[in-house]
């Protein structure tokens, strides 16, 4: 005898539970801190390939700096799995 099919329907995708409240306001946030974040390593990057030595800490000072504002942001909403820290 053949098999009865499965009337349970498709599978659902995986639920990842969200604590905060992601939305417009909270992407537009995070898209702005992406995208100093890249800004100041595109400046990084330029002072690495000059090999210009006193730009390059003042420009490795301030992308640490956006690093550090990203991560304090998805800490915030509760979005971070484990604690980060930052040396």
């Amino acid at each position: 005898m053949g098999r009865r099919a499965d009337h349970r329907g498709p599978p659902r995708p995986l639920e990842v539970p969200v604590i905060g409240v992601i939305d417009d306001g909270f992407l537009n946030r995070y898209r702005e801190l992406l995208d100093a974040e890249s800004a100041a390593f595109d400046e990084l990057e330029h002072s690495v390939e000059d090999g210009d030595r006193e730009h390059y800490e003042l420009d490795f000072g301030t992308w640490r700096e956006n690093v550090a504002r990203r991560i304090a942001f998805l800490d915030r909403h509760d979005l971070l799995s484990d604690p980060v820290t930052t040396a």
